[in-house]
């Protein structure tokens, strides 16, 4: 990709999603949807401006990062602790409903039983990035309810990579050991929890009065993507990471000023183009004949995390509204589900004929939560 080239999808992905954004709120929704729909307008879909490239990839991934990261320094540490109970059978209830749910919905469309147990898998995933977004426009990312929605979508991701595990070690070829899988992912919270107890506040008591400029927000940077590389090495999703990195900033006494210095960076530049890049996915292109099966495994997906995960709240003492917010919370499949269905495909545990198709779904997942979010949270 040339210079110019990319400066110009630049400036219509900045230009697009401000306007996108802008326009979602005056309808009364929240601006990330407005945000989504740009992408999927200049994308391939309709105007087919700007095509997916490898850059725009890779600047979104930063974007989801440094997205997650900001919910960390926001989030409640305490109401975490509090709220791990409810955390753990929202996450339960939320993987499943949906495989059990997909399962049969894969035997009914005609799929054979290990395509039809992936795709139960593929639709348990739950990535918050868009939840976490919505919720702080709206000014609840400090509530009981989105404290159990980040610690749901953590247990969610582990249970989710764990099932997978097993499902490749099973019915692919590639041999996968359930243990060391396990193994990692144990290492990992035991050494984030060492990190950002220990390392996180020395170093930046260490880095702070460096006389260099921003050394501050330098340092933050360094440890929101060490914890998110740390993440993805041990097989955690690094957005996971990511957000266990603005826990342990915030912590900190160098809190306040660390989120007064990365959201200029994060919401001018990386996180519109994060939002664009989910809708760049978006293709119409063969799906004519697959209309009434997109419908019904939409109305699937949406359903079985508001009601799965909603069930696991409602148990745990959140009245009917609150557990119905928090199922619409664990809705947005996001990227999380875009990278088991890339998985799925290439190890032949999804066929092409439904790549497209779950792909499709994956969108209007992440479509449909900020709105629902949005009237289920108005209240509060």
């Amino acid at each position: 990709m040339t210079a110019v080239l990319l400066v110009v999808q630049m400036l219509i992905i900045l230009i697009t999603t401000k306007i996108g954004g802008a326009l979602s709120v005056k309808l009364g929704q929240p601006a990330v949807l407005g945000k989504l729909i740009s992408g999927i307008v200049i994308g391939p879909a309709v105007l087919g401006w700007i095509a997916p490239s490898e850059m725009i990839t890779q600047l979104s991934e930063i974007g989801v990062l440094l997205l997650m990261f900001i919910a960390g320094l926001e989030t409640d540490v305490e109401s975490l602790k509090q709220n791990r109970n409810s955390s753990i059978a929202v996450a339960v209830g939320g993987v499943i409903a949906p495989l059990v749910c997909f399962y049969l919905a894969g035997l009914i469309i005609g799929m054979e039983q290990r395509h039809a147990l992936f795709l139960g898998l593929l639709f348990s995933a739950t990535s918050v990035s868009i939840s976490a977004q919505t919720l702080k426009e709206l000014g609840q990312l400090k509530s009981r309810e989105s404290a159990t929605i980040l610690g749901a979508a953590v247990l969610d991701d582990i249970l989710v990579v764990i099932v997978l595990a097993v499902m490749m070690s099973s019915l692919t070829v590639a041999q996968v050991s359930l243990s060391l899988i396990i193994g990692k992912k144990l290492l990992f919270f035991a050494a984030i929890t060492l990190l950002g107890w220990k390392v996180v506040p020395w170093m930046l008591r260490i880095l702070a009065p460096l006389p260099v400029s921003e050394a501050v927000i330098s340092a933050a940077l360094i440890i929101c993507f060490s914890f998110a590389y740390l993440a993805e090495f041990l097989g955690v999703a690094g957005i996971i990471g990511a957000f266990a990195a603005g826990l342990a900033i915030s912590q900190t006494q160098f809190k306040q000023q660390v989120e007064h210095k990365i959201e200029p960076i994060a919401y001018a530049f990386f996180v519109p183009v994060f939002f664009v890049s989910i809708g760049l996915s978006v293709s119409f292109a063969g799906v004519n004949n697959q209309i009434g099966i997109i419908a019904g495994l939409t109305i699937i997906a949406i359903l079985t995390k508001l009601v799965g995960s909603g069930i696991g709240a409602r148990l745990t003492g959140f009245h009917n509204r609150s557990s119905l917010g928090i199922g619409a919370g664990m809705i947005s499949r996001g990227e999380v589900a875009l990278i088991i269905a890339a998985i799925g495909l290439e190890a032949n545990l999804l066929e092409e004929t439904f790549f497209t198709a779950s792909v499709l779904v994956v969108i209007l997942t992440t479509l449909v939560t900020p709105p629902l979010l949005k009237v289920l949270f108005a209240q509060k």
